[in-house]
Order: structure tokens, then C-alpha cells, then sequence
């Protein structure tokens, strides 16, 4: 399968080199606006460079698109792309809201093509781990989940599109909210229901919230709390899970801790192939076998919806019924 890469940002750079990794997969281009970095970009993964995405489509007509581009045109590039056949990875959150998902899924479905959002932390071993976990029971009943993540968002390195709603979509808890809102959902096997949110507008830079505090319930009947603050301060990325017969922390990236009797003690994870690899390696499996993907639009579909509710509840101090 021949694949190519739209966008040479940090994101789009990790495709390139999980695509590199894998046997049958051949990475033939890189769309990049800007002209040198699609050049140098190129000659370092010996692909061919190209400013314009429809010029590349029509010259290389690659099998799998992977858009690894700003929030505010995966709908236009993700329609296009399935208008030339190409089976799309679209990097998440999958649009600014879920009318834009609605029309790519669409787009998808009218082209026969697969569509899959790269939600990875479907991908990591420790959160493999806990889903494992908790669909057991060997901890009893989950109680509880709380999820925590303080980050320097606004770093000077960090593109400024990402500080304006028009083309973001949103803040801390568009870009990174939608990791917690569907590591949640994905290891409790179960859609939110409930929002009850407030985000807060601290700094100057742009016109999108710096932090947030949501609290949601599942349709398992899970309730859980996801903070994110921007703001410097200490990194954190840790989600704690509270059973009647246990503890789970979770740091995603890093490992996984269990508690029965009053004390963290290490897990032994599995190997597993880079997140980035594996998910490349279930998208062709699913393009190959037409076999179901767990990263679905419609499920991704989901995601944007809490996002929207989120800031729906925030605005209005009423909590939000998630349709």
C-alpha cells in the first residue's frame, strides 16, 4: 500500500516514521505548505515533496492519507481525499464539531473508502492493561475514575492556530481533553452521558480556554472528573480508577500501579508495537479484510460531541445531556 502524509508538523513526522517500519507499507509523499520544510522533510524520509494536497492526490493517488494537518480543514482535506479513493487516517479530534463529522463520514461512505481517527491511546499497554482490568472485575466494581492532566500549553513552540476557536475548535480540552474523553470511554466500554463543565480564560494569547474541569457520567454509570490546566506549573498526566476492592493509577506512556492493600505496586506490561505502528497496522488490516475498526468515525463522532458539551455546559452553568 502506497501512503502519504499530509502536514510535516511533529505529528505528521511519527506517521512518516511508523509508515517506514512496517512490511507492505510504502510511504511515497509529504503535503507541506511550507515549501522548504516539504522539501527538507522529503529528502530525510525519501519521499516526494509537494505544497499542494490535490496535486499530490492526483500524481501519486496513495492508497492511505494519513491528515495530520490544523482542525479547521480536516473536513475539506478528508472529503477530498475520499473523493480520490483514498482510505483516510485522520489525526483527532476528528473536526471542529460533529456537523463537519457527519459530512466526512459521509464522504467515506459515498466513496467506499475506510475511515479511522488516530485516537492511540487505544494503543498503549498500560491502557490496554486497564481495560483489561476493569472488564475482569478482579477489582471488584469501578467505583469512580479521576483524570488529571497539567501541561504547559502555552509553550512558544506551539503553533498559533491552536490558539484560535475559529480554527482549533477549542483549547486545552479540544486538543487534549479528547485524549482523556476517550480513554475514558474506550476502557469503560461505554459512551458519557452527562457533562457538567467550567473552563477559564487566564491568558492573552488567542481567544480559546487555558484550562477546564468536567464532570461527566458514563453509560455504564461510571461518574468521573477530567481536569486540564495549561498554566505552568508541574507536568502531570495521571488517571486514577477506583474499585470497591482496589486502586488502578495509570500514567500514560510510563506504566501502570495497582493497589490492594494499601499500596501502589508496579504492573508487568506485554511488549507492544509503537502505538503509531499498531494503528497503522489495524487500518490496513481493516482495509484489507474490511474487518471493523474500534477508531470508527462514528465513534470518534462521540468524542466531539462531549467537546461540545463541554463548552456548551461551561457557557450556560447547566449541565449537558450528551446526544
Amino acid at each position: 500500500m502506497k501512503l502519504a502524509v499530509l502536514g510535516a508538523g511533529a505529528i505528521g513526522v511519527k506517521h512518516l516514521e511508523a509508515a517506514s517500519e512496517i512490511e507492505g507499507l510504502e510511504p511515497v509523499a509529504v503535503v507541506e505548505i511550507n515549501e522548504s520544510l516539504a522539501a527538507e522533510t522529503a529528502k530525510k524520509y525519501g519521499v516526494r515533496g509537494y505544497t499542494d494536497y490535490q496535486e499530490m492526490l492526483q500524481k501519486e493517488k496513495p492508497d492511505i492519507a494519513v491528515i495530520a494537518l490544523p482542525h479547521f480543514l480536516h473536513k475539506e482535506v478528508s472529503i477530498r481525499c475520499a473523493d480520490y479513493g483514498s482510505h483516510i487516517l485522520l489525526e483527532k479530534p476528528m473536526a471542529l464539531n460533529t456537523v463537519e463529522c457527519d459530512e466526512i463520514i459521509a464522504a467515506a461512505e459515498r466513496n467506499e473508502v475506510k475511515l479511522m481517527v488516530g485516537h492511540t491511546q487505544h494503543y498503549f499497554p498500560e491502557n490496554i492493561e486497564v481495560r483489561r482490568i476493569i472488564e475482569s472485575g478482579e477489582l471488584g466494581k469501578l467505583v469512580m475514575i479521576n483524570d488529571t492532566r497539567n501541561v504547559n500549553y502555552y509553550r512558544a513552540d506551539r503553533p498559533g492556530w491552536f490558539f484560535e476557536k475559529s480554527k482549533a475548535g477549542g483549547g486545552i480540552m479540544t486538543n487534549l481533553g479528547a485524549h482523556s474523553i476517550d480513554k475514558i470511554q474506550w476502557m469503560t466500554q461505554s459512551r458519557v452521558t452527562k457533562v457538567k463543565a467550567s473552563v477559564s480564560f487566564h491568558e492573552k494569547r488567542g481567544d480559546v480556554e487555558g484550562s477546564g474541569i468536567m464532570y461527566m457520567e458514563t453509560s455504564s454509570g461510571v461518574p468521573a472528573v477530567i481536569t486540564q490546566s495549561g498554566y505552568p506549573g508541574v507536568s502531570r498526566n495521571e488517571t486514577e480508577f477506583i474499585f470497591t476492592k482496589g486502586m488502578l493509577k495509570l500514567e500514560t506512556g510510563k506504566g501502570l500501579s495497582i493497589s490492594r492493600n494499601g499500596m501502589y505496586e508496579p504492573v508487568l506490561l506485554k511488549p507492544a508495537e509503537q502505538p503509531l505502528v499498531q494503528q497503522l497496522l489495524d487500518f490496513m488490516d481493516a482495509i484489507t479484510n474490511d474487518t471493523w475498526l474500534d477508531c470508527s468515525g462514528a465513534y470518534s463522532k462521540t468524542v466531539v460531541s462531549v467537546i461540545e458539551s463541554v463548552y456548551a455546559s461551561s457557557e450556560t452553568g447547566i449541565e449537558q445531556i450528551v446526544k
